[in-house]
């Protein structure tokens, strides 16, 4: 069997039997704007989905766990500019969004998952789905991912989609994503949005475990400012059409599964953080030498998050106090006696602490360093074997600019 994993075109389009589009249909005032976006399998899939933790819930929210009760989906409807929560009849109207899909696509209205993005609190009206619906199904196609990225942006800059291609027992198969998120992002996910497609057999229980495990690396350490949204979730549909011998439990195919979808959505993780909210670099703390990798994962987390930091290298001002600052401040169990910091970029690395004291380093050298567009911050605790890493984007101008009139 081969390992080989490959990046390749079309997004969630790219595994066999997926389509998608995008349409305006009137959510947002811009007719420039896709605001509605559809994702249907050719056949019924197995379905796993991670959602907010946020107490408060978008409507769609509660009508998917109700839906993914058995495990199955076989389309995705998707509005932008308008998040259907804390609106009045919001459930009501998500259901009635999947029925009205269902109907145009042949499907039974608990196989459709819904999802909204946008303003909370404002009220969403049915009749833009009934206008909308049967134009995104017409334009439904096995190559436009782009348009249904497009649909569900809101102050994201660019499109993002992914794709990847590998074989399992002799039969190629793919992995496809895309994802929206600029800024209210925050770990255990975060208003972002991102719809994952294969065409691997495996299991309900397989697919859900790969889910879980993966987002616990990529989409929950994701920071972009101190907000977890209502409305964020991750759906992974699996349809089973590219004929391998189903995946059903741990083995070398689950493990090349898991590569290929961790490709996938650590490559969008990186974009979401490089397109937050007024952002002009991005940024990764990766973390080593820690007790567990948990540990490690709450330390990164500390670092990214802390707005100190972000502004920081914002200012391209190599302060690596504030670093460890947040190392220290990190809800973790470990020794921080003997804490090493290297900042890298493309221009270079330098290495501006050891043993959590001063080092000689050069400011200009630091500074070329942080006028990049991807720094990383490399931290090692000296505390153990373990690792993870964290993802956000620098504090700007821009961000409070955006928020100051997101309404408007």
């Amino acid at each position: 069997m081969s390992k080989k994993i490959t990046f390749i075109e079309k997004g969630v389009c790219a595994p066999k039997g997926f389509r998608a589009s995008g349409v305006h249909c009137g959510f947002r005032e811009n007719h420039k704007k896709k605001d509605l976006g559809l994702l249907v399998s050719d056949v019924m899939c197995n379905a796993a989905a991670v959602h907010t933790q946020n107490k408060v819930k978008g409507a769609p929210i509660i009508v998917n766990r109700d839906h993914l009760k058995n495990g199955k989906a076989q389309a995705v409807i998707v509005n932008s500019g308008n998040a259907n929560t804390c609106a009045p009849n919001g459930v009501q109207v998500a259901r009635e969004t999947c029925r009205l899909a269902a109907d145009a696509l042949g499907l039974k209205p608990d196989d459709v998952l819904v999802c909204s993005t946008g303003v909370i609190g404002e009220t969403l009206y049915i009749g833009t789905f009934e206008k909308g619906i049967p134009r995104v199904v017409k334009k439904l196609s096995y190559d436009d991912s782009e348009s249904m990225a497009r649909a569900i942006m809101t102050t994201d800059k660019i499109m993002k989609q992914v794709a990847v291609s590998f074989m399992l027992g002799g039969k190629k198969c793919a992995i496809g994503g895309i994802a929206k998120g600029s800024g209210m992002i925050n770990p255990n996910m975060a208003t972002m949005l991102s719809f994952l497609t294969t065409d691997v057999a495996i299991s309900r229980e397989m697919l859900r475990q790969a889910l879980l495990a993966d987002v616990s690396d990529t989409y929950n350490q994701l920071y972009i400012d101190g907000d977890t949204s209502t409305n964020d979730t991750v759906a992974f549909l699996a349809n089973g059409l590219a004929g391998n011998e189903e995946i059903d439990g741990p083995g070398e195919n689950f493990d090349t599964f898991c590569k290929a979808l961790r490709m996938v959505t650590e490559s969008l993780v990186r974009l979401l953080a490089r397109d937050g909210e007024g952002a002009t670099k991005a940024i990764e703390c990766h973390v080593k030498g820690a007790p567990t990798k948990q540990i490690a994962r709450i330390v990164s987390s500390s670092v990214v998050g802390s707005d100190l930091v972000k502004s920081a290298v914002f200012g391209e001002d190599a302060n690596w106090g504030r670093v460890l600052c947040a190392v220290g401040y990190s809800d973790a169990d470990f020794e921080c006696g003997n804490i090493d910091v290297t900042l890298e970029s493309d221009a270079g690395e330098v290495l501006v602490c050891r043993g959590s004291t001063a080092v000689a380093f050069s400011e200009d050298k630091a500074a070329r360093i942080l006028a990049a567009e991807q720094i990383t911050i490399h931290v090692d605790l000296h505390d153990g074997n373990k690792e993870a890493s964290a993802y956000g984007c620098d504090l700007t101008y821009g961000y409070v600019r955006i928020n100051g009139r997101y309404r408007s």
